[in-house]
């Protein structure tokens, strides 16, 4: 019996067991099966690792994003109206055949768009070029899922079970579990809060189902079996997604008002570039990357040019971005804007930065 027909028979077993007290063992020891197979499934074979096989794509700019859908949905088009690049753009499927990368100039930040293939159902299996694509997903920091507004929710629902399949967690944190395997001692488990929906057997028949009988294991909040798979597993990547309706201009009002409200989610038509400029927006927001300006002492800040980093950077980031060897002869740092309590504020290293601050770095 090969990996998939494994697979299926484990999701069949869990779909047809009832799920109480009886059960959750069982249950658990089924969901860590299903994780182990669906991992080896993932792993690259010598046939598949030859020269010319994936979309190797250098990671450039300020960060990566990238674009997954079924084919026909408007991905390209996007491409071509919010980048500079061209991409063929066509009314039938799979006009796109590799990945195609372009660069969104937004608040002064260079961020990469990648354009990949459509893919179809069952790409976490191997289906069409679906493990290229959400290999290339998985190195993104956040990904746009295209969707057809024409066509309601159920390319949501498969996209998202093919992207779960492959490790790829969508719009959520990672689990607050600590978990570190030991040489002796047995399982060691404990709890900082209430657990209602795992206890220590269920936790150890998944351990024992991956063969760790020596672990320290201690839950900070109230997680399932899924999240402790994850955790155990390691591979998991936890990404910001937007959902772009596309093609808004052929449903109804009330259709595009729903979906205008659904979680993470923006309403477009790429083709009559309707709503562009608030998904930029919301691209920018949900990246969460910040705007540091210098100043040098005795001139005005230097707006023109802006260091872009990411959401809780300190000084000592900045330092970094500015030389390497600032750290080294810091002194202090000034400080004007959001993340201060007044203006200039006298900083040290480690201070956090917000968005468009403004700073003055002091050397001894």
């Amino acid at each position: 019996m090969g990996i998939l027909e494994k697979i299926a028979e484990i999701e069949r077993e869990i779909a047809r067991t009832q799920k109480n007290k009886a059960t959750e063992y069982h249950l658990g020891t089924l969901k860590a099966k299903l994780a182990k197979y669906r991992a080896q499934l993932l792993e690259p074979t010598s046939k598949s690792s030859k020269t010319g096989e994936g979309f190797d794509v250098m990671k450039s700019g300020d960060a990566r994003v990238a674009l997954i859908g079924f084919p026909s949905v408007g991905k390209s088009t996007l491409l071509n109206k919010v980048t500079a690049t061209e991409s063929e753009s066509a009314s039938y499927e799979f006009t796109t055949l590799t990945c195609i990368p372009g660069v969104i100039d937004y608040n002064g930040a260079n961020i990469q768009l990648l354009d990949l293939p459509g893919i179809i159902e069952g790409a976490a299996q191997g289906k069409g070029r679906g493990r290229q694509v959400i290999a290339v997903a998985r190195t993104a920091d956040m990904i746009i899922m295209m969707l057809d507004a024409t066509k309601g929710d159920i390319q949501k629902v498969l996209l998202e079970k093919e992207l779960e399949t492959c490790g790829i967690r969508l719009n959520c944190d990672r689990p607050n579990i600590y978990f570190k395997q030991k040489k002796g001692g047995g399982i060691a488990f404990n709890a900082t809060c209430t657990l209602t929906r795992i206890n220590e057997k269920v936790v150890q028949t998944i351990l024992h189902e991956y063969k760790i009988f020596n672990a320290e294991v201690v839950f900070r909040e109230d997680c399932g079996v899924d999240e402790f798979i994850d955790v155990v597993t390691g591979n998991r990547v936890y990404l910001p997604c937007l959902f772009v309706y596309n093609k808004i201009d052929c449903v109804s009002l009330e259709e595009v008002d729903r979906i205008a409200h659904l979680p993470h989610s923006v309403v477009t038509s790429c083709g009559l570039e309707l709503n562009l400029d608030y998904l930029l927006e919301k691209i920018w927001e949900s990246l969460a990357l910040l705007r540091i300006y210098t100043k040098k002492k005795g001139c005005p800040p230097d707006f023109e040019d802006s260091l872009i980093l990411r959401q809780g950077a300190t000084v000592e980031h900045v330092c970094h971005t500015i030389h390497r060897s600032i750290v080294d002869a810091f002194k202090y740092a000034l400080v004007w804007g959001t993340s201060t309590k007044y203006s200039p504020q006298r900083v040290g290293i480690n201070h956090v930065m917000n968005d468009e601050d403004v700073i003055q770095v002091m050397k001894k």
